[in-house]
C-alpha cells in the first residue's frame, strides 16, 4: 500500500488546445476528491524538445490549413502508423533523458495522457525500464487511431461505448476500457442565471443567440459567416469567440461598429459555460472538448469546416446521434440556421439529446480511477 500523499503526472502536447483543457479539468477533479494528492500538468512535448514542438505545430496547422486532403490521407492510415513507427520510437528514445529526469523526480503513482504522443512515450519508457507507474489514456475524440494501441495502458477512457468497440476490434482489452466520457471542467455542470448572464453581455433575452467558435486558432469561415448572419433576415444575435486568431479578432472588432445586429466579440473566453448556457445553437467545428461541452450545456450544434480525420468522424458521431447538424459552406450556415430557429420541436429535441448523451461527470470519473490505480 502506498503511504506517501499519491502522485499523479498528467501529460499533454498542445497549448491552448482541449487536450490542455482536459488535462486542467483533471487535475481539478484530481485535487477535488483527494487535497493531499499531488499533481504535475506538463506539456511533455515542449518539456523533452521544445524545437521539435514548434516544428511539429507549425507544420500541423499548415497542413490542415492549405492541404486538409493530406491529413485526411495522413490521420490513421495503417501503412503511414507502421511506415513511422521506428521514427516514433527513434523521437521517444530521443527524448527519453530528459523524461528520465522527470519521472526519477516526480515519481508518479499514475499517468494521465490526453493525447496519443505522451502516451506513447511513456508507455515505450514503461517497457523499457520496466516501470511500475500506472497509464491512463484518455480519448477526447470519437473514433481512437491507431497511435494509442499500447499493451501496457491500465486504462483507456472513451467518450462513447461505440468508441471503445473499435479499441476492442483493435486488441485492446475490454476490462481496460472505461466508457467515462470526455473530461470537461465540473461547471459545465452548475446551474446558471440567464438573465444576469444576458444584461453582463448587454444582450437581448429575448433573441435567439448563435455562439459562433472555430477552436482554439479561430479556424473556419467566421469572418463570412458573421458577415453573411449580419445581413440576413433573422432576428438573431451573436457571440463570436475569436481565439488565437488575431487578424480575425482585429477585422471583427473593427467591423462589429457596422454590424446592425449585437454582437459580442471575444478573443478568449473563460466562461464559455456562461455563455453556451445562454446560446440558442452553437456554430463550430467539431473538436471534442467543445463538443463535451455543448452536450453538456444541452446545445444543439452546426457544425462547420470540420478537420479531416478526428473531427470528420466526431461529426459522423454527432450527426448520427441527432444533436447536430452540418453545413457545407457559410451560406448554408444561414440557411440551417434559420430553419433550426424556425423549427423550435427540432431545436428542443436536439437539446434533449445532447443532455441524454452527455457525461458531465466525466473528469469526476476518471480523476477516481486514476486514483484507485494510484493505490495498486
Amino acid at each position: 500500500m502506498i503511504m506517501h500523499p499519491r502522485r499523479v503526472l498528467l501529460l499533454y502536447i498542445s497549448e491552448y488546445s482541449g487536450h490542455h483543457s482536459a488535462s486542467l479539468a483533471l487535475e481539478k477533479a484530481l485535487h477535488s476528491l483527494d487535497p493531499k494528492v499531488e499533481t504535475e500538468n506538463i506539456n511533455s512535448f515542449h518539456y523533452t524538445n521544445p524545437i521539435l514542438e514548434r516544428i511539429i505545430n507549425k507544420t500541423y496547422l499548415g497542413v490542415v490549413r492549405r492541404t486538409p486532403e493530406l491529413w485526411d490521407y495522413l490521420y490513421d492510415n495503417p501503412k503511414v502508423v507502421k511506415s513511422t513507427q521506428k521514427l516514433r520510437e527513434m523521437i521517444h528514445n530521443f527524448n527519453t533523458e530528459k523524461l528520465k529526469t522527470l519521472l526519477d523526480n516526480f515519481k508518479p503513482d499514475c499517468i494521465i495522457c490526453t493525447q496519443a504522443f505522451p502516451c506513447g512515450m511513456v508507455a515505450d519508457y514503461k517497457k523499457t525500464f520496466s516501470s511500475n507507474f500506472r497509464i491512463v489514456g484518455v480519448l477526447t475524440d470519437y473514433a481512437p487511431h491507431s497511435y494509442w494501441m499500447y499493451n501496457n495502458v491500465e486504462g483507456y477512457i472513451v467518450p462513447a461505448d461505440e468508441t471503445g468497440k473499435k479499441l476492442i476490434e483493435n486488441g485492446v482489452d475490454p476490462a481496460r476500457i472505461f466508457p467515462f466520457g470526455i473530461p470537461i471542467d465540473e461547471k459545465f455542470n452548475s446551474t446558471f442565471e440567464g438573465s444576469a448572464i444576458f444584461r453582463k453581455l448587454s444582450l437581448e433575452e429575448d433573441v435567439p443567440c448563435a455562439l459562433i467558435m472555430g477552436g482554439t486558432q479561430g479556424l473556419g469561415p467566421i469572418k463570412m459567416m458573421a458577415n453573411l448572419l449580419d445581413k440576413s433576415d433573422m432576428n438573431i444575435q451573436m457571440i463570436i469567440i475569436a481565439g488565437t486568431n488575431k487578424r480575425l479578432y482585429d477585422y471583427l472588432a473593427r467591423r462589429k461598429k457596422r454590424f446592425r445586429k449585437r454582437v459580442v466579440l471575444f478573443s478568449y473566453a473563460g466562461n464559455i459555460e456562461e455563455l453556451m448556457h445562454i446560446s440558442t445553437v452553437i456554430v463550430t467545428k467539431p473538436g471534442g472538448i467543445t463538443t463535451a461541452e455543448a452536450l453538456a450545456k444541452g446545445l444543439p450544434m452546426l457544425i462547420v469546416n470540420p478537420l479531416p480525420g478526428q473531427e470528420a468522424m466526431n461529426t459522423k458521431y454527432l450527426l448520427k446521434e441527432g444533436v447536430a447538424v452540418k453545413a457545407e459552406t457559410p451560406e448554408e450556415v444561414v440557411i440551417l440556421l434559420e430553419e433550426l430557429l424556425y423549427n423550435k420541436n427540432k431545436l428542443t429535441q436536439m437539446a434533449m439529446k445532447a443532455r441524454s448523451i452527455s457525461k458531465p461527470e466525466s473528469s469526476l470519473k476518471i480523476a477516481r480511477l486514476a486514483l484507485e490505480l494510484a493505490h495498486i
